[in-house]
């Protein structure tokens, strides 16, 4: 497994977080922003919503990235 398979599957992780709906998969599940308080954010989970509203705010950039490596793998064959 080589640098490139590893900056693959963290893209792909990234991407699965980006596209995970608030209303339809977070908020049910106790996960939504507005569920969350202040005083939440040391504990694993408030870190891990932190994460993934994160990814979200920067898909734009993420879409850029997944351009790059769609290029460089067309490129490279």
């Amino acid at each position: 497994m080589g640098l490139w398979t590893l900056l693959e599957g963290f893209l792909l992780l990234a991407n699965a977080l980006a596209i995970l709906n608030e209303d339809r998969f977070l908020t049910p599940r106790g996960w939504g922003l507005s569920d969350f308080s202040a005083g939440q954010t040391k504990s694993f989970k408030g870190q891990l919503i932190g994460l993934i509203y994160a990814t979200q705010y920067l898909r734009f950039p993420l879409i850029l990235l997944n351009s790059v490596f769609i290029i460089v793998k067309l490129v490279s064959g």
